[in-house]
């Protein structure tokens, strides 16, 4: 029996119809994002303008004396960094006491109080003498860390994302614009735990700067408008328990007060 060529070739125009018909019933259908995030936002001083940040990066023992007491050598060590997921800020407003939870799984709670660099522009291969052009503005923060946790990690060579990122790790002021700030190199840093001076130093003490920072993060990484630089910790680091409030200070940026609180069940 012969086909019949025109039912075959209307019968292909008709299943042809259809696919189109449906894929634009597809396509019409608005899409659905799955368990979608707020984006992490940092507030800018003095405006309604809110910083959205991209990236957290920190960088270890940039301090002499603070790498001398986690057992390094300052004069022979390149700068290293590590990050902390953008979900972990949290903001501390000027004038306020913020509860800050402390966290599970560990019994050795340090505090790290560090200035903070936020980018506003980006690229690859900044040198030094303009990397300072990137940067919109400064806050003061805390590189909060389960030491007990880093420590065993380091002790077993492995990363060390369990003692540095977590909820709540990454405490920060709100941003002063580099505008009117300028950029801080030679401004008194400290904490304080129950008014009792903890930490104390000047961000000239840091081994590299901010500016050999963005430089040295930008030949590993473009660089992009919402990066942050938590840029290290002078030294005497120390634990912290429920109960004790922190007050952190760098010249022109406003003090931050942060009271660790019981986690709740």
């Amino acid at each position: 029996m012969e086909l019949d060529r025109r039912n075959v070739i209307g019968g292909s125009l008709a299943l042809g119809a259809a696919a189109l018909v449906g894929e634009a019933a597809e396509a019409a259908v608005p899409e659905q994002v799955l368990f979608a995030h707020p984006p992490a936002f940092i507030p800018v001083v003095g405006t309604n303008q809110r910083f959205q940040v991209r990236r957290i990066y920190c960088i270890g023992r940039n301090y002499a004396l603070h790498a001398i007491e986690r057992g390094s050598d300052p004069n022979r060590e390149p700068p290293f960094f590590f990050e902390k997921p953008t979900d972990a800020i949290q903001l501390v407003a000027k004038g306020k006491t913020t509860d800050h939870p402390y966290p599970p799984m560990t019994k050795n709670y340090h505090h790290e109080v560090e200035l903070v660099a936020a980018l506003g522009k980006g690229g690859r291969n900044i040198k030094p003498a303009a990397a300072l052009d990137l940067v919109f503005g400064y806050a003061v923060g805390l590189d909060m860390t389960r030491r007990d946790l880093q420590n065993a990690m380091a002790d077993q060579k492995k990363p060390w994302e369990v003692g540095k990122s977590f909820d709540h790790a990454a405490v920060v002021s709100h941003l002063h614009p580099a505008a009117k700030l300028g950029h801080p190199s030679e401004a008194a840093i400290w904490l304080k735990v129950n008014g009792a001076v903890k930490q104390s130093s000047n961000l000239k003490n840091m081994i590299w700067s901010v500016a050999e920072q963005v430089a040295h993060l930008s030949e590993y990484f473009e660089l992009k408008p919402g990066d942050i630089i938590y840029s290290g910790t002078p030294e005497n680091v120390g634990p912290v328990v429920a109960g004790d409030v922190m007050d952190a200070h760098i010249d022109g940026i406003y003090d931050i007060s942060v009271k660790v609180v019981a986690a709740s069940v």
